[in-house]
C-alpha cells in the first residue's frame, strides 16, 4: 500500500483520482464558513495577465477553492495597454484590495505579469495570511511555466486568440484541467484539436462564455407559441476596436519587458507594431476572430444549446467594402489581412431531431434585422444587440414574445407569473466577459464531478461554427476585390472541407512558425 504521505495533492484532485473517496472534516470545522484547507485547493496557473485577464482575476482570486501559483505574460510590467475605462482597472484593483491609493502616481493603462502578481500576493497576504502562502512564481513562457510547476492542477487561459489552442492543448498534453476565454480558436482546424485533446484526456474543460441555456425561449418555441421556428437573427454592437485596411509601416521599438517572440507564438514572424496588440488584436484574421468571435461565444452558444444545433452546412458571408484614393484615382480597397467593419453571415441546418431546417442569421458592425412591425405595436424599435426567433405565427425578441401583450396573454395562458419591474431579461446579444462565476461547475468537475455545462465538448458545435465564418468572411471578401461574389459555402463536416470553394480551405488551418507547429493529444 502506497504511504499516505506519498500521495500529492493534485492526484486527490485529479479526475482519474475521484474513485477514491476522500473524507474531509466540514469546512466550519477547520477554518470558518466557506473555509477550504490549502491542501484541497485547486492549484491554477493564470496565463495571459492584459486588461480583461486582470478583470477577471480580481474576480477570481476571492474563491476559495482556487490557490493562483504561477502568472505567465510576455509582457512583464507595461503602462500602454487599452482598455474601454481610463481608471476602470486601477480603481477595480482599489477595491478589491482595499488599498485607495493603489496605483496613485501612475500613467497610462498598466497591466502585465507584474501587476498580477503583485495583486495576488497582496490579496492572499490580507485574505489568507495564516495559509503561509509562499508567493505567485512568475513566467514570460507559458512552455516553461508547464514544465516547473510541477504540482499544478489547473491553468486559465487570457490571452489573444491565436494562442488558445497552443497553451490549451500543452495544457492537457500535461493533464492539467483547462479554462479558457473564448474563442476556443480562430481556425476550424485548431478547433477540432482542442475538443479532441479534452476528449481523449478527460481533463475538466470550461469555456467562459458559457452562460445559462435559454430554456424559456426553447419552451416557449416547442409549445407552439410562435408557429414553427423559420429563423433565428442574432446581432452585436462590436467592433469596440478600430478596423484597419492597411499594414503598418512604422517600426516602433518593441517596448521594455515585452517578449514579441513569444506574444507571437504560432503566428508567422512580422515587425513589432501596437496596432496588432492588447486589445486591438481582434480585427487581425491572424490573431483575433473578429466580432463574431467576441460576442458571438455568448449569445449564439444559447441559441445552438436552445435548438441542439448541429455544425452548419452552408455558411454565408456579406462583408462592408472600404475605398481609398492613390494618385486621384477612388478604388475599392481590399485586404487579407484584418477583418471588415461589418458584416452579416446565413448559416443553414438540416432538420433534426425535433426541429425543422432552419437558418440562422448574424450581424455585425451596426448591421442588425430591421425592426419587426410586432415590435412596432409597443413603440419600440431593434435593440443595439439580441436575438430574433421567427416563426410562421409570431416572433420572440431575446425572450418575450411580441408584442408585449401577446407576451401578457401567454403567460396568463398557461399560469405563469407576470414579470416584477421590467420586461424580463437582457439582450441575448449581450453577455460580460466575466464568465458570471460559472466556474462552480467546473471546479466540480475538476474534483471528480461530471463534465460542466460549458466544457469544450459541449462548446464544439458552436465553437466551429464561429471558426467557419472567420474563414467564409475573409473568403468573401477577398474574392469581391475580384469584381466576385462568394457563394454560399458549403461544409464538408466529415472531411473539414469546403465542397464548393476549395480556395477557401486554406484558411481552415494556421500557417505555423518553425518550432510552432501544433498537434493534438
Amino acid at each position: 500500500m502506497i504511504p499516505k504521505d506519498a500521495v500529492n495533492r493534485r492526484e486527490f484532485l485529479a479526475p482519474a483520482a475521484a474513485g477514491l473517496a476522500l473524507t474531509l472534516a466540514p469546512r466550519h470545522v477547520l477554518g470558518g464558513p466557506g473555509y477550504v484547507a490549502p491542501s484541497d485547493k485547486i492549484t491554477l496557473a493564470y496565463i495571459g495577465c492584459g486588461t480583461q485577464g486582470t478583470r477577471e482575476l480580481l474576480r477570481l482570486i476571492a474563491a476559495p477553492e482556487i490557490q493562483i501559483t504561477a502568472v505567465c505574460d510576455p509582457v512583464k510590467d507595461g503602462a500602454n495597454y487599452i482598455d474601454w475605462d481610463k481608471n476602470g482597472i486601477r480603481d477595480s484593483v482599489r477595491r478589491v484590495l482595499e488599498q485607495p491609493d493603489w496605483g496613485a502616481g501612475g500613467s497610462g493603462i498598466r497591466a502585465g505579469r507584474d501587476m498580477a502578481r503583485e495583486i495576488i500576493d497582496a490579496y492572499y497576504a490580507k485574505k489568507r495570511g495564516a495559509e503561509n502562502f509562499k508567493g505567485v512564481a512568475s513566467y514570460a513562457d507559458f512552455r516553461e511555466l508547464l514544465e516547473k510547476e510541477k504540482d499544478l492542477d489547473a491553468v486559465k487561459i487570457m490571452t489573444p486568440d491565436h494562442l488558445h489552442a497552443t497553451i490549451s492543448i500543452a495544457a492537457m498534453k500535461k493533464h492539467k484541467h483547462v479554462l479558457i476565454h473564448k474563442p476556443l480558436s480562430n481556425r476550424v482546424a485548431e478547433v477540432r484539436m482542442v475538443v479532441e485533446s479534452a476528449r481523449k484526456t478527460g481533463v475538466a474543460t470550461h469555456l467562459l462564455a458559457w452562460r445559462s441555456p435559454i430554456d424559456a425561449v426553447r419552451d416557449m418555441i416547442l409549445d407552439g407559441a410562435i408557429g414553427g421556428l423559420r429563423e433565428v437573427h442574432n446581432w452585436t454592437d462590436r467592433p469596440f476596436w478600430p478596423q484597419v485596411l492597411s499594414l503598418p509601416t512604422d517600426r516602433p521599438p518593441v517596448p521594455a519587458g515585452f517578449d514579441w517572440d513569444l506574444w507571437l507564438g504560432p503566428a508567422l514572424d512580422r515587425p513589432y507594431h501596437p496596432s496588432y496588440t492588447h486589445a486591438v488584436f481582434r480585427g487581425w484574421y491572424e490573431f483575433g476572430g473578429g466580432s463574431i468571435a467576441d460576442m458571438g461565444n455568448y449569445s449564439l452558444w444559447p441559441i445552438f444549446m436552445a435548438l441542439d444545433l448541429p455544425v452548419p452546412y452552408s455558411i454565408e458571408a456579406q462583408s462592408s467594402s472600404s475605398c481609398e484614393i492613390n494618385d486621384q484615382v477612388s478604388a475599392i480597397k481590399m485586404n487579407d489581412f484584418a477583418f471588415p467593419y461589418a458584416n452579416r453571415l446565413c448559416f443553414k441546418f438540416a432538420a433534426h431531431g425535433r426541429w425543422p431546417a432552419l437558418k440562422l442569421y448574424w450581424y455585425d458592425g451596426g448591421m442588425r434585422p430591421f425592426t419587426p412591425d410586432e415590435l412596432l405595436e409597443d413603440g419600440r424599435s431593434i435593440p443595439a444587440t439580441g436575438s430574433l426567433f421567427i416563426g410562421d405565427k409570431g416572433v420572440i425578441l431575446n425572450n418575450e414574445i411580441i408584442p408585449a401583450k401577446k407576451m401578457q396573454d401567454y403567460r396568463a395562458a398557461k399560469g405563469l407569473p407576470q414579470p416584477q419591474g421590467g420586461r424580463g431579461g437582457r439582450g441575448g446579444g449581450g453577455g460580460g466577459a466575466g464568465g458570471g462565476g460559472a466556474e462552480s461547475a467546473w471546479i466540480a468537475a475538476v474534483r471528480g464531478g461530471p463534465a460542466a455545462p460549458g466544457s469544450f465538448l459541449n462548446a464544439a458545435n458552436c465553437a466551429e461554427a464561429i471558426a467557419l465564418a472567420g474563414a467564409a468572411m475573409r473568403y468573401s471578401r477577398k474574392i469581391f476585390n475580384e469584381n466576385r461574389c462568394a457563394p454560399a459555402l458549403l461544409w464538408d463536416k466529415e472531411n473539414m472541407k469546403f465542397t464548393n470553394a476549395p480556395e477557401a480551405n486554406p484558411y481552415l488551418t494556421r500557417e505555423y512558425r518553425d518550432g510552432w507547429k501544433l498537434t493534438g493529444v
